[in-house]
């Protein structure tokens, strides 16, 4: 997977085919104070002039020019320079001058994806000690700010580098961050991430037009068609809204136990509001529904679930506010009630709901919403709730992260054809459906390829996250409760296909995950498991051990299967406690059954009493493998896999 440097002359050729954006000498703005350079390859820079003007870049005694086309722009190469700094870039172009200070040779790695390559360090698990102990100015972050466009950009929205240190490195990929952090302590240069990242977007908004296989003419009537329902959509939102005079979103005047509740529409819970008539729709909003208690339970108190309201409440039983939750929108809210509030009969919850952006609403899964009194079994209470706005906004913006093109064009494009040593993902979450899991591995092939393209560099190192371990309730189950079908291990399976392509590596960390939040908060264990595979298969440190056991064939063995595997080095053991597990068999019918596992060498050894003819096995497969224990050399856990599909 080691790069090697490029001739000169390729690079000048590398000019982002997007239209000018003005006369006046302009960079991109990731070439700005404090940027972090790729070390030991040519220099690919590029820009906006007057047409005609003859432009001088001079970097460290380094000097090319070139002359802006008729359309302004212009692009030359400096040639490779070795790790260091800081030094001063400049241009000049018909006496318009740039001076780019602090500029620093190192590492580069673009880190894009959705929410849990996004995720700041300011919320995780080690967000005190990562805040506290940040003061490195060789590790630096530019973060592209959330922005889309339906044609391919030439600059970004904005953006700067910073070094990192307790007043910034809050803001920072987590991920990006420990990744970058391994990387200074064992390379000892400076290393830059560039932050291109939208929170739920799907892999189809960072993929070019070409990645999709639209010619423009499609692309244009799809955009056509998008704008066109967006409009019918939005306008039908705000002539349902309209029924509800606004009121102060922080009033509780909704909050009171006797309430009039006239003009209330019905909504169903748990569901986001955007699937039931409000899509688009930001800010303020109220629930309420009513429960009831026999004297016995009146007088202990209860337990209150509401489900993971997206993103903060306030609750009320009775008139009594009973809990809050800020900014936490997938955490499932469960509040005690004490006897002091609650009254044999009907009682009334109301709840307030804020929604700053994406979905909006009481969410969650059915079981996570209930009244349970003490010492007694959990009543549901999904259904039909009542429903009213406060004060809100509808903008069909929020859901650009999932429009084809749309963040490809305006927070990926921009920065080609910058020197980059590699790109670290993690996205799929929003791709795990039914639908779109197995398509995703031909999806995640164009984009490698065209981004590969796009950065001029066919042997771009393309590093990811396998997803982590989370109850989706996406799975199908038989009656038994066996997994059927689940999209999550599909696209577990579409990521590990798509390591047939070269210089290409893949994190598992299905130890790692959380059933109830799908973002594991503990970013340190992603980062490192990215850095060790970078220091192996791009930095030649071959000692790394960088992944954990992957299977490779079966055979059968009379009523058992053998599983073989690569990278098991004699080393194949249990994570933690007890037994191997989280293996299961089927025969011809196809009908998986848990099996017994062990451990012989570098294989594992299959049987189920109910398969006495093996055919195939799966290892790890739900949306949830939090059993599945399997480990490698160094604790590295296999992959999930299935040995046929079906």
């Amino acid at each position: 997977m080691t790069e090697h440097p490029r001739p000169l002359a390729w690079l000048v050729l590398a000019v982002p085919a997007s239209a000018a954006t003005g006369s006046g000498l302009a960079l991109p703005l990731v070439f700005s104070d404090g940027a972090v350079l790729q070390r030991d390859r040519p220099l690919p820079v590029w820009g906006q002039a007057r047409p005609g003007c003859r432009v001088e870049v001079e970097l460290d005694g380094r000097r090319a020019s070139a002359t802006a086309a008729a359309d302004g722009r212009w692009a030359l190469g400096l040639p490779a320079h070795a790790a260091g700094g800081p030094y001063v870039l400049e241009v000049d172009a018909c006496g318009e001058r740039r001076r780019i200070a602090d500029v620093m040779f190192g590492e580069v790695w673009l880190a894009s994806g959705q929410s849990n390559m996004e995720w700041p360090v300011a919320q995780t698990l080690h967000a005190s000690e990562d805040i506290a102990s940040a003061g490195d100015p060789q590790l630096r972050h530019f973060k592209v700010p959330r922005s889309w466009a339906e044609a391919p950009r030439a600059q970004l929205e904005g953006g700067q580098w910073q070094a990192a240190s307790p007043e910034t490195v809050g803001t920072f990929s987590a991920v990006g961050y420990a990744f970058a952090r391994d990387l200074r302590r064992t390379l000892q240069v400076p290393v830059g991430i560039i932050d291109s990242t939208w929170g739920g977007s799907s892999i189809e908004a960072w993929m070019g037009a070409g990645m999709l296989g639209l010619d423009v003419a499609a692309l244009e009537a799809k955009m056509r068609e998008r704008r066109a329902a967006e409009e019918r959509i939005e306008q039908a939102v705000r002539q349902r809204v309209a029924a509800w005079e606004p009121v102060d979103p922080a009033s509780e005047a909704f909050a009171s136990d006797h309430l009039d509740t006239t003009g209330w529409q019905p909504i169903n819970v748990p569901a986001a509001w955007e699937s039931q008539g409000y899509d688009g729709m930001n800010g303020v909003a109220w629930y309420r529904t009513t429960f009831d208690l026999g004297a016995a339970e009146a007088a202990a108190g209860i337990t209150l679930g509401l489900g993971q309201i997206d993103d903060t409440d306030t609750t009320w039983v009775n008139g009594h506010q009973v809990g809050s939750t800020v900014n936490a929108y997938n955490k499932p809210r469960v509040y005690q009630v004490p006897a002091g509030v609650l009254r044999p009969g009907t009682n009334t919850i109301a709840v307030r709901v804020q929604d700053d952006g994406g979905g909006g609403g009481i969410m969650g899964s059915r079981d996570e919403i209930f009244v349970r009194p003490q010492g007694g079994v959990a009543r549901a209470l999904e259904g039909p709730w009542l429903f009213r706005t406060a004060q809100v906004s509808v903008s069909m913006l929020d859901d650009k992260n999932q429009g084809d093109t749309l963040l490809y064009n305006a927070m990926l494009h921009p920065l080609q054809p910058y020197a980059l040593a590699g790109v670290i993902w993690y996205q799929g979450e929003t791709n795990a459906s039914p639908d779109g899991a197995y398509r995703y591995r031909d999806q995640f092939r164009g984009l490698i390829e065209g981004w590969r393209e796009g950065f001029r560099n066919p042997e771009l190192p393309f590093l990811w996250v396998q997803l982590a371990p989370f109850h989706s309730g996406d799975d199908r189950l038989d009656a038994q409760g066996r997994v059927i079908d689940s999209p999550w291990a599909t696209l577990r399976e579409s990521q590990s296909a798509t390591l047939a392509l070269p210089a290409t590596g893949q994190a598992v960390i299905t130890d790692a995950g959380d059933t109830h939040d799908i973002h594991p908060r503990d970013k340190h264990v992603v980062g490192q498991r990215l850095a060790r595979i970078a220091l192996n298969k791009v930095y030649g440190q071959q000692h790394m051990a960088w992944t954990g056991p992957m299977y490779r064939s079966a055979e059968v063995r009379g009523h058992e299967l053998v599983l073989h595997f690569d990278h098991a080095d004699g080393a194949l053991a249990v994570r933690g406690d007890g037994a191997l597990a989280g293996f299961e068999l089927a025969g011809a019918d196809g009908r998986f059954h848990p099996a017994q596992a062990r451990i012989e060498g570098d294989t594992v050894v299959l049987q189920a009493r109910a398969v006495r003819s093996p055919v195939s096995a799966r290892y790890g497969w739900s949306d949830d493998p939090k059993d599945a224990n399997l480990v490698g050399r160094d604790g590295l856990p296999a992959s999930p896999f299935r040995t046929a599909e079906w």
